[in-house]
């Protein structure tokens, strides 16, 4: 291989290693970005509300994603929980636990 042939394979090397991490975190973001928008419905500020809305995005996407887990995780032991007490099983608990988690 030639020197220039060289130095283009390794730029491109590097270039993908520094692209990477980017598009790893693309998935969580658009997860997160979801999760903001539904929260956001739910709580009545729908498209139309401007600035509110603008707020509580803003707030929401800068949350910290290990707050978010535990409140995930909280929601999770909870809804289980009450499955559990309820006696669901199959397809009921699945329904169940898609409502319970989505609230």
């Amino acid at each position: 291989m030639t020197k220039t042939a060289s130095i283009v394979v390794v730029s491109l090397f590097v270039s993908g290693l520094c692209i990477a991490p980017f598009a790893i975190a693309a998935p969580a973001q658009q997860n997160k970005m979801k999760a903001c928008n539904a929260e956001a419905t739910a709580k009545g500020l729908g498209e139309g509300k401007g600035d509110e809305r603008k707020a509580f995005m803003k707030e929401c996407l800068s949350a910290k994603s290990a707050k978010a887990g535990g409140t995930q995780q909280n929601k999770m032991k909870s809804c289980n929980k009450e499955a559990g007490e309820k006696n669901l099983k199959g397809d009921e608990r699945k329904q169940f636990m898609s409502t319970c988690l989505s609230n």
